[in-house]
Protein backbone atom coordinates (compact mmCIF):
# COMPACT_ATOMS: atom_id res chain seq x y z
CA UNK A 1 0.00 0.00 0.00
CA UNK A 2 1.37 3.39 -0.92
CA UNK A 3 1.82 6.14 1.61
CA UNK A 4 -0.89 8.15 -0.08
CA UNK A 5 -3.45 5.39 0.51
CA UNK A 6 -2.57 4.88 4.15
CA UNK A 7 -5.09 6.23 6.59
CA UNK A 8 -3.58 8.67 9.09
CA UNK A 9 -3.73 7.67 12.72
CA UNK A 10 -6.64 9.52 14.26
CA UNK A 11 -5.83 12.25 16.73
CA UNK A 12 -8.29 10.82 19.24
CA UNK A 13 -6.53 7.46 19.01
CA UNK A 14 -3.14 9.07 19.69
CA UNK A 15 -4.60 11.17 22.50
CA UNK A 16 -6.18 8.22 24.29
CA UNK A 17 -3.07 6.11 23.67
CA UNK A 18 -0.79 8.88 24.99
CA UNK A 19 -2.95 9.37 28.08
CA UNK A 20 -2.84 5.65 28.75
CA UNK A 21 0.95 5.43 28.34
CA UNK A 22 1.60 8.50 30.52
CA UNK A 23 -0.76 7.16 33.17
CA UNK A 24 0.96 3.78 33.11
CA UNK A 25 4.43 5.37 33.39
CA UNK A 26 3.33 7.57 36.29
CA UNK A 27 1.74 4.57 37.97
CA UNK A 28 4.97 2.54 37.59
CA UNK A 29 7.11 5.40 38.93
CA UNK A 30 4.85 6.06 41.91
CA UNK A 31 4.56 2.35 42.66
CA UNK A 32 8.36 1.94 42.41
CA UNK A 33 9.05 4.91 44.68
CA UNK A 34 6.53 3.68 47.23
CA UNK A 35 8.01 0.19 47.14
CA UNK A 36 11.62 1.42 47.51
CA UNK A 37 10.63 3.82 50.29
CA UNK A 38 8.72 1.11 52.18
CA UNK A 39 11.58 -1.34 51.67
CA UNK A 40 14.14 1.21 52.90
CA UNK A 41 12.01 2.14 55.90
CA UNK A 42 11.30 -1.46 56.84
CA UNK A 43 14.89 -2.52 56.45
CA UNK A 44 16.16 0.51 58.42
CA UNK A 45 13.72 -0.15 61.26
CA UNK A 46 14.70 -3.83 61.35
CA UNK A 47 18.44 -3.03 61.20
CA UNK A 48 18.04 -0.31 63.84
CA UNK A 49 16.18 -2.59 66.26
CA UNK A 50 18.74 -5.33 65.81
CA UNK A 51 21.62 -2.89 66.13
CA UNK A 52 20.14 -1.42 69.30
CA UNK A 53 19.68 -4.90 70.78
CA UNK A 54 23.25 -5.91 70.02
CA UNK A 55 24.58 -2.56 71.29
CA UNK A 56 22.61 -2.89 74.53
CA UNK A 57 24.06 -6.34 75.17
CA UNK A 58 27.53 -5.09 74.39
CA UNK A 59 27.12 -2.07 76.70
CA UNK A 60 25.94 -4.31 79.55
CA UNK A 61 28.89 -6.68 79.01
CA UNK A 62 31.43 -3.85 79.03
CA UNK A 63 29.80 -2.50 82.21
CA UNK A 64 30.61 -5.75 83.95
CA UNK A 65 34.25 -5.45 82.91
CA UNK A 66 34.28 -1.83 84.11
CA UNK A 67 32.80 -2.74 87.48
CA UNK A 68 35.42 -5.52 87.84
CA UNK A 69 38.22 -3.23 86.62
CA UNK A 70 39.00 -5.94 84.04
CA UNK A 71 40.54 -3.85 81.27
CA UNK A 72 42.12 -6.80 79.49
CA UNK A 73 38.85 -8.70 79.43
CA UNK A 74 37.01 -5.71 78.01
CA UNK A 75 39.61 -5.19 75.28
CA UNK A 76 39.51 -8.88 74.41
CA UNK A 77 35.71 -8.78 74.20
CA UNK A 78 35.77 -5.74 71.93
CA UNK A 79 38.34 -7.34 69.65
CA UNK A 80 36.39 -10.57 69.34
CA UNK A 81 33.14 -8.61 68.76
CA UNK A 82 34.60 -6.53 65.94
CA UNK A 83 35.91 -9.65 64.27
CA UNK A 84 32.71 -11.65 64.51
CA UNK A 85 29.91 -9.09 64.14
CA UNK A 86 29.27 -7.10 60.96
CA UNK A 87 29.04 -3.93 63.01
CA UNK A 88 31.91 -1.99 64.56
CA UNK A 89 31.99 -0.91 68.23
CA UNK A 90 33.65 2.20 69.60
CA UNK A 91 33.92 2.98 73.29
CA UNK A 92 34.43 6.54 74.45
CA UNK A 93 35.15 7.72 78.00
CA UNK A 94 32.90 10.38 79.51
CA UNK A 95 35.20 13.28 80.51
CA UNK A 96 32.47 14.82 82.63
CA UNK A 97 32.00 11.75 84.86
CA UNK A 98 33.31 11.61 88.44
CA UNK A 99 34.84 8.24 87.70
CA UNK A 100 35.27 8.14 83.88
CA UNK A 101 35.95 4.90 82.07
CA UNK A 102 39.58 3.79 82.00
CA UNK A 103 41.26 5.54 79.03
CA UNK A 104 42.72 2.16 78.03
CA UNK A 105 39.20 1.05 77.08
CA UNK A 106 38.70 3.91 74.62
CA UNK A 107 38.75 2.58 71.06
CA UNK A 108 38.46 6.08 69.62
CA UNK A 109 39.07 9.50 71.03
CA UNK A 110 36.22 11.87 71.77
CA UNK A 111 37.84 14.49 69.55
CA UNK A 112 37.84 12.11 66.56
CA UNK A 113 34.19 11.26 67.08
CA UNK A 114 33.24 14.93 67.46
CA UNK A 115 34.68 15.81 64.06
CA UNK A 116 31.32 14.75 62.48
CA UNK A 117 28.19 16.34 63.85
CA UNK A 118 26.06 13.18 63.56
CA UNK A 119 28.52 11.20 65.75
CA UNK A 120 28.79 14.11 68.17
CA UNK A 121 24.98 14.19 68.55
CA UNK A 122 24.94 10.44 69.22
CA UNK A 123 27.72 10.75 71.82
CA UNK A 124 26.04 13.65 73.64
CA UNK A 125 22.77 11.72 73.80
CA UNK A 126 24.53 8.70 75.30
CA UNK A 127 26.33 10.86 77.94
CA UNK A 128 22.83 12.07 78.94
CA UNK A 129 21.68 8.52 79.47
CA UNK A 130 19.69 8.26 76.22
CA UNK A 131 19.72 5.63 73.50
CA UNK A 132 19.86 7.18 70.07
CA UNK A 133 19.76 5.68 66.58
CA UNK A 134 20.66 7.50 63.34
CA UNK A 135 21.36 6.74 59.68
CA UNK A 136 23.81 8.98 57.82
CA UNK A 137 26.90 9.07 55.66
CA UNK A 138 29.93 8.37 57.86
CA UNK A 139 33.06 10.28 56.84
CA UNK A 140 35.13 7.87 58.95
CA UNK A 141 33.76 4.78 57.17
CA UNK A 142 33.32 6.52 53.82
CA UNK A 143 29.85 4.99 53.41
CA UNK A 144 26.29 5.25 54.64
CA UNK A 145 25.96 3.66 58.04
CA UNK A 146 23.34 3.09 60.67
CA UNK A 147 24.71 3.93 64.09
CA UNK A 148 23.44 3.64 67.66
CA UNK A 149 24.83 5.26 70.81
CA UNK A 150 24.21 3.78 74.27
CA UNK A 151 25.42 4.85 77.72
CA UNK A 152 27.90 2.68 79.71
CA UNK A 153 27.18 2.73 83.41
CA UNK A 154 30.01 2.39 85.88
CA UNK A 155 30.23 2.35 89.64
CA UNK A 156 27.45 4.03 91.54
CA UNK A 157 25.44 3.78 88.34
CA UNK A 158 27.29 6.73 86.88
CA UNK A 159 27.57 7.16 83.09
CA UNK A 160 31.28 6.66 82.71
CA UNK A 161 31.36 6.33 78.98
CA UNK A 162 29.44 5.62 75.82
CA UNK A 163 29.27 2.85 73.26
CA UNK A 164 28.80 3.62 69.59
CA UNK A 165 27.97 0.71 67.31
CA UNK A 166 27.89 1.30 63.53
CA UNK A 167 26.95 -0.96 60.67
CA UNK A 168 27.45 -0.11 56.97
CA UNK A 169 24.35 0.05 54.76
CA UNK A 170 26.12 -0.91 51.52
CA UNK A 171 24.16 -4.16 51.21
CA UNK A 172 20.92 -2.24 51.72
CA UNK A 173 21.87 0.28 49.04
CA UNK A 174 22.74 -2.59 46.73
CA UNK A 175 19.42 -4.26 47.44
CA UNK A 176 17.63 -0.96 46.78
CA UNK A 177 19.51 -0.56 43.50
CA UNK A 178 18.71 -4.14 42.51
CA UNK A 179 15.04 -3.64 43.45
CA UNK A 180 14.86 -0.41 41.46
CA UNK A 181 16.33 -2.17 38.43
CA UNK A 182 13.83 -4.99 38.78
CA UNK A 183 10.97 -2.52 39.08
CA UNK A 184 12.24 -0.54 36.10
CA UNK A 185 12.61 -3.70 34.01
CA UNK A 186 9.17 -4.95 35.04
CA UNK A 187 7.68 -1.55 34.27
CA UNK A 188 9.18 -1.58 30.76
CA UNK A 189 7.86 -5.10 30.11
CA UNK A 190 4.46 -4.16 31.53
CA UNK A 191 4.49 -0.98 29.46
CA UNK A 192 5.18 -2.88 26.24
CA UNK A 193 2.48 -5.45 26.98
CA UNK A 194 0.04 -2.78 28.09
CA UNK A 195 0.73 -0.68 25.00
CA UNK A 196 -0.19 -3.63 22.81
CA UNK A 197 -3.37 -4.19 24.81
CA UNK A 198 -4.16 -0.47 24.83
CA UNK A 199 -3.95 -0.40 21.03
CA UNK A 200 -6.71 -3.00 20.91
CA UNK A 201 -8.84 -1.30 23.56
CA UNK A 202 -8.31 2.17 22.10
CA UNK A 203 -9.32 0.84 18.71
CA UNK A 204 -12.61 -0.33 20.22
CA UNK A 205 -13.34 3.32 21.02
CA UNK A 206 -11.76 5.16 18.12
CA UNK A 207 -13.06 2.94 15.30
CA UNK A 208 -16.75 3.62 16.02
CA UNK A 209 -15.94 7.29 16.63
CA UNK A 210 -14.22 7.50 13.25
CA UNK A 211 -17.20 5.69 11.70
CA UNK A 212 -19.59 8.23 13.21
CA UNK A 213 -17.33 11.02 12.02
CA UNK A 214 -17.47 9.74 8.44
CA UNK A 215 -21.27 9.44 8.68
CA UNK A 216 -21.65 13.01 9.99
CA UNK A 217 -19.37 14.24 7.20
CA UNK A 218 -21.58 12.45 4.67
CA UNK A 219 -24.66 14.04 6.28
CA UNK A 220 -22.99 17.42 6.03
CA UNK A 221 -22.44 16.79 2.32
CA UNK A 222 -26.11 15.94 1.82
CA UNK A 223 -25.91 12.13 1.77
CA UNK A 224 -28.76 11.13 4.08
CA UNK A 225 -28.78 7.42 3.19
CA UNK A 226 -25.68 6.64 5.27
CA UNK A 227 -25.90 4.67 8.52
CA UNK A 228 -23.34 3.96 11.22
CA UNK A 229 -24.33 0.31 11.48
CA UNK A 230 -23.10 0.24 15.10
CA UNK A 231 -24.95 -2.00 17.55
CA UNK A 232 -23.57 -1.40 21.05
CA UNK A 233 -25.15 -1.24 24.49
CA UNK A 234 -23.15 1.72 25.75
CA UNK A 235 -22.82 5.50 25.34
CA UNK A 236 -21.19 5.11 21.93
CA UNK A 237 -24.08 2.90 20.82
CA UNK A 238 -26.56 5.53 22.02
CA UNK A 239 -24.67 8.21 20.10
CA UNK A 240 -24.66 6.03 16.98
CA UNK A 241 -28.43 5.51 17.32
CA UNK A 242 -28.89 9.28 17.63
CA UNK A 243 -26.84 9.87 14.48
CA UNK A 244 -28.82 7.24 12.56
CA UNK A 245 -32.07 8.81 13.77
CA UNK A 246 -30.75 12.22 12.75
CA UNK A 247 -29.90 10.88 9.28
CA UNK A 248 -33.40 9.43 9.01
CA UNK A 249 -35.02 12.71 10.03
CA UNK A 250 -32.78 14.73 7.75
CA UNK A 251 -33.74 12.45 4.90
CA UNK A 252 -37.42 12.86 5.74
CA UNK A 253 -37.01 16.63 5.97
CA UNK A 254 -35.16 16.65 2.67
CA UNK A 255 -37.97 14.71 1.01
CA UNK A 256 -40.49 17.04 2.61
CA UNK A 257 -38.55 20.06 1.38
CA UNK A 258 -38.39 18.56 -2.11
CA UNK A 259 -42.12 17.94 -2.02
CA UNK A 260 -42.77 21.48 -0.83
CA UNK A 261 -40.56 22.84 -3.58
CA UNK A 262 -42.41 20.73 -6.12
CA UNK A 263 -45.71 21.91 -4.68
CA UNK A 264 -44.51 25.50 -4.91
CA UNK A 265 -43.53 25.05 -8.52
CA UNK A 266 -46.82 23.31 -9.26
CA UNK A 267 -48.66 26.09 -7.46
CA UNK A 268 -47.09 28.83 -9.57
CA UNK A 269 -47.60 26.76 -12.71
CA UNK A 270 -51.26 26.28 -11.85
CA UNK A 271 -51.75 29.95 -10.98
CA UNK A 272 -50.10 30.94 -14.25
CA UNK A 273 -52.27 28.51 -16.14
CA UNK A 274 -55.48 29.66 -14.43
CA UNK A 275 -54.71 33.33 -15.04
CA UNK A 276 -53.41 32.96 -18.59
CA UNK A 277 -56.81 32.14 -20.15
CA UNK A 278 -58.88 34.99 -18.63
CA UNK A 279 -56.07 37.48 -19.25
CA UNK A 280 -55.80 36.34 -22.86
CA UNK A 281 -59.58 36.66 -23.28
CA UNK A 282 -59.63 40.14 -21.71
CA UNK A 283 -56.74 41.26 -23.87
CA UNK A 284 -58.25 39.87 -27.07
CA UNK A 285 -61.62 41.51 -26.46
CA UNK A 286 -60.02 44.78 -25.40
CA UNK A 287 -57.73 44.90 -28.44
CA UNK A 288 -60.67 44.20 -30.73
CA UNK A 289 -62.52 47.21 -29.35
CA UNK A 290 -59.47 49.49 -29.18
CA UNK A 291 -58.41 48.66 -32.75
CA UNK A 292 -61.94 49.41 -33.97
CA UNK A 293 -62.51 45.85 -35.16
CA UNK A 294 -65.72 45.70 -33.15
CA UNK A 295 -67.87 48.80 -33.33
CA UNK A 296 -71.41 47.43 -33.21
CA UNK A 297 -72.92 48.61 -29.89
CA UNK A 298 -74.52 45.22 -29.23
CA UNK A 299 -71.21 43.47 -29.84
CA UNK A 300 -69.34 45.98 -27.68
CA UNK A 301 -71.79 45.34 -24.85
CA UNK A 302 -71.28 41.56 -25.18
CA UNK A 303 -67.51 42.05 -25.12
CA UNK A 304 -67.75 44.25 -22.02
CA UNK A 305 -69.91 41.67 -20.27
CA UNK A 306 -67.39 38.95 -21.14
CA UNK A 307 -64.49 41.09 -19.90
CA UNK A 308 -66.39 41.78 -16.68
CA UNK A 309 -67.06 38.04 -16.22
CA UNK A 310 -63.38 37.18 -16.72
CA UNK A 311 -62.37 39.92 -14.28
CA UNK A 312 -64.78 38.52 -11.69
CA UNK A 313 -63.31 35.06 -12.31
CA UNK A 314 -59.78 36.37 -11.73
CA UNK A 315 -60.96 38.27 -8.66
CA UNK A 316 -62.50 35.10 -7.28
CA UNK A 317 -59.31 33.15 -8.02
CA UNK A 318 -57.09 35.73 -6.30
CA UNK A 319 -59.49 35.85 -3.34
CA UNK A 320 -59.42 32.07 -3.01
CA UNK A 321 -55.62 32.08 -3.24
CA UNK A 322 -55.36 34.65 -0.47
CA UNK A 323 -57.81 32.74 1.71
CA UNK A 324 -55.96 29.44 1.18
CA UNK A 325 -52.61 31.11 1.86
CA UNK A 326 -53.94 32.45 5.16
CA UNK A 327 -55.40 29.09 6.15
CA UNK A 328 -52.12 27.26 5.44
CA UNK A 329 -50.02 29.74 7.41
CA UNK A 330 -49.18 28.13 10.81
CA UNK A 331 -49.17 31.56 12.45
CA UNK A 332 -52.67 32.43 11.26
CA UNK A 333 -55.10 32.32 14.17
CA UNK A 334 -58.87 32.16 13.87
CA UNK A 335 -60.91 34.21 16.29
CA UNK A 336 -62.87 31.61 18.25
CA UNK A 337 -66.24 32.17 19.86
CA UNK A 338 -69.22 29.96 20.70
CA UNK A 339 -71.11 29.16 17.49
CA UNK A 340 -74.40 27.28 17.06
CA UNK A 341 -74.06 25.17 13.91
CA UNK A 342 -77.85 25.11 13.55
CA UNK A 343 -77.81 28.84 12.71
CA UNK A 344 -75.09 28.30 10.09
CA UNK A 345 -76.96 25.43 8.45
CA UNK A 346 -80.21 27.41 8.40
CA UNK A 347 -78.41 30.31 6.71
CA UNK A 348 -76.62 28.22 4.05
CA UNK A 349 -79.90 26.47 3.25
CA UNK A 350 -81.63 29.83 2.73
CA UNK A 351 -78.75 30.99 0.53
CA UNK A 352 -78.86 27.85 -1.59
CA UNK A 353 -82.67 27.58 -1.96
CA UNK A 354 -82.81 29.72 -5.09
CA UNK A 355 -80.20 27.64 -6.95
CA UNK A 356 -81.58 24.31 -5.73
CA UNK A 357 -85.14 25.33 -6.65
CA UNK A 358 -84.07 26.15 -10.21
CA UNK A 359 -82.75 22.58 -10.56
CA UNK A 360 -85.65 21.02 -8.69
CA UNK A 361 -83.32 19.76 -5.94
CA UNK A 362 -84.76 19.37 -2.46
CA UNK A 363 -82.74 20.28 0.66
CA UNK A 364 -83.66 18.34 3.82
CA UNK A 365 -82.28 19.13 7.28
CA UNK A 366 -81.98 16.38 9.92
CA UNK A 367 -81.29 17.29 13.56
CA UNK A 368 -82.54 16.25 16.99
CA UNK A 369 -81.71 19.48 18.83
CA UNK A 370 -81.80 23.21 18.20
CA UNK A 371 -78.34 23.72 19.73
CA UNK A 372 -75.05 22.23 18.53
CA UNK A 373 -72.33 24.44 19.96
CA UNK A 374 -68.63 24.57 19.02
CA UNK A 375 -65.87 27.15 19.31
CA UNK A 376 -65.20 28.69 15.91
CA UNK A 377 -65.38 31.53 13.40
CA UNK A 378 -68.95 31.90 12.13
CA UNK A 379 -68.02 33.34 8.73
CA UNK A 380 -65.27 30.78 8.06
CA UNK A 381 -67.52 27.87 9.00
CA UNK A 382 -70.29 29.26 6.81
CA UNK A 383 -67.80 29.58 3.92
CA UNK A 384 -66.69 25.95 4.42
CA UNK A 385 -70.21 24.49 4.41
CA UNK A 386 -71.30 26.65 1.43
CA UNK A 387 -68.41 25.21 -0.63
CA UNK A 388 -69.64 21.67 0.07
CA UNK A 389 -73.33 22.49 -0.43
CA UNK A 390 -72.66 24.35 -3.71
CA UNK A 391 -70.74 21.34 -5.02
CA UNK A 392 -73.55 19.01 -3.93
CA UNK A 393 -76.07 21.08 -5.91
CA UNK A 394 -73.73 21.48 -8.85
CA UNK A 395 -73.09 17.73 -9.21
CA UNK A 396 -76.69 16.61 -8.58
CA UNK A 397 -79.18 15.96 -11.33
CA UNK A 398 -82.62 17.70 -11.24
CA UNK A 399 -85.14 16.10 -8.91
CA UNK A 400 -82.58 14.73 -6.49
CA UNK A 401 -82.36 15.33 -2.72
CA UNK A 402 -79.55 16.66 -0.55
CA UNK A 403 -79.52 15.65 3.15
CA UNK A 404 -77.93 17.92 5.78
CA UNK A 405 -77.48 16.24 9.17
CA UNK A 406 -76.33 17.39 12.62
CA UNK A 407 -75.77 14.82 15.39
CA UNK A 408 -73.90 14.68 18.69
CA UNK A 409 -71.98 11.58 19.80
CA UNK A 410 -69.69 11.47 22.87
CA UNK A 411 -69.07 15.22 22.96
CA UNK A 412 -68.36 15.24 19.23
CA UNK A 413 -70.59 17.04 16.75
CA UNK A 414 -70.88 15.28 13.38
CA UNK A 415 -71.99 17.35 10.40
CA UNK A 416 -72.95 15.58 7.19
CA UNK A 417 -73.87 16.89 3.71
CA UNK A 418 -74.95 14.01 1.53
CA UNK A 419 -76.12 14.27 -2.07
CA UNK A 420 -77.53 11.85 -4.63
CA UNK A 421 -75.31 13.17 -7.40
CA UNK A 422 -72.93 11.65 -9.92
CA UNK A 423 -70.33 10.79 -7.24
CA UNK A 424 -66.54 10.90 -7.38
CA UNK A 425 -64.46 8.25 -9.12
CA UNK A 426 -61.91 6.21 -7.16
CA UNK A 427 -59.20 7.79 -9.31
CA UNK A 428 -60.18 11.34 -8.37
CA UNK A 429 -61.13 10.77 -4.71
CA UNK A 430 -57.58 10.87 -3.19
CA UNK A 431 -56.81 14.16 -4.97
CA UNK A 432 -59.93 16.27 -4.40
CA UNK A 433 -58.29 18.34 -1.63
CA UNK A 434 -55.22 19.20 -3.73
CA UNK A 435 -54.90 22.80 -4.91
CA UNK A 436 -56.14 23.42 -8.47
CA UNK A 437 -57.20 19.79 -8.84
CA UNK A 438 -60.32 19.57 -11.01
CA UNK A 439 -61.95 16.53 -12.52
CA UNK A 440 -62.71 16.51 -16.22
CA UNK A 441 -66.45 16.78 -15.63
CA UNK A 442 -68.21 19.64 -17.38
CA UNK A 443 -69.50 20.93 -14.02
CA UNK A 444 -65.89 21.83 -13.10
CA UNK A 445 -65.23 23.92 -16.18
CA UNK A 446 -65.64 27.23 -14.37
CA UNK A 447 -64.20 26.15 -10.99
CA UNK A 448 -60.84 27.28 -9.62
CA UNK A 449 -59.95 24.00 -7.94
CA UNK A 450 -59.46 25.81 -4.59
CA UNK A 451 -62.83 25.37 -2.89
CA UNK A 452 -62.22 21.97 -1.30
CA UNK A 453 -58.63 22.79 -0.19
CA UNK A 454 -60.00 25.92 1.52
CA UNK A 455 -62.78 23.91 3.16
CA UNK A 456 -60.27 21.38 4.49
CA UNK A 457 -57.98 24.08 5.91
CA UNK A 458 -60.91 25.75 7.67
CA UNK A 459 -61.86 22.42 9.25
CA UNK A 460 -58.28 21.84 10.41
CA UNK A 461 -58.02 25.35 11.85
CA UNK A 462 -61.06 24.52 13.98
CA UNK A 463 -59.46 21.33 15.26
CA UNK A 464 -61.89 19.26 13.21
CA UNK A 465 -61.68 16.56 10.58
CA UNK A 466 -63.22 16.12 7.15
CA UNK A 467 -63.91 12.76 5.53
CA UNK A 468 -65.44 11.86 2.20
CA UNK A 469 -67.47 8.86 1.13
CA UNK A 470 -68.48 8.58 -2.51
CA UNK A 471 -69.68 6.08 -5.05
CA UNK A 472 -70.08 6.95 -8.73
CA UNK A 473 -73.74 7.09 -9.75
CA UNK A 474 -74.94 6.92 -6.13
CA UNK A 475 -73.74 10.12 -4.47
CA UNK A 476 -71.17 11.75 -2.20
CA UNK A 477 -71.15 12.45 1.53
CA UNK A 478 -68.84 14.95 3.28
CA UNK A 479 -68.56 14.33 7.03
CA UNK A 480 -67.16 16.93 9.47
CA UNK A 481 -66.31 16.23 13.13
CA UNK A 482 -65.81 18.94 15.79
CA UNK A 483 -65.48 19.08 19.58
CA UNK A 484 -68.79 19.99 21.22
CA UNK A 485 -68.96 22.55 24.01
CA UNK A 486 -71.63 22.94 26.71
CA UNK A 487 -72.69 25.87 28.80
CA UNK A 488 -70.46 24.79 31.67
CA UNK A 489 -67.46 24.93 29.32
CA UNK A 490 -68.05 28.61 28.55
Amino acid sequence: MSLKNKKPISSIFMRIFSYYVVLLILFALVLGLIFINMFDKSNTEHRGAELERVGTNAANTIRKFVLDDDVEGALSYLGVFNEIESGEIWTVSNPNAYRPMDPALESISISAVSEQKEFEDLLNAAFKGEKKLSTFFSEIHGATTISAALPIYGKLNEICGALIISEPMADVDEMKSTGAKMIFTSAIIALIVSMAISVLFTGQITKPVMKMRSVTTALQNGDYDVKTGLKRDDEIGEMAKSIDLLAQRLKANREKADNLEQMRQDFFANVSHELRTPIAVVRAYTESMVDGVVTDPEKVEQYNERILAECKSMERLVGDLLTLSKMQNPDFKIEMEPVNLVHIFDEIIRSALAISADKGIQLIMHRESSVYMILGDYDRLRQMFIVILDNAIKFSEPGKTIHLTLTSVKRKIICSIKDEGIGISEEDLPNIFDKFYKSKLRQNAKGTGLGLPIAKQIALKHGGTIDVKSKPGVGTEFIFTFDEIYEEDL
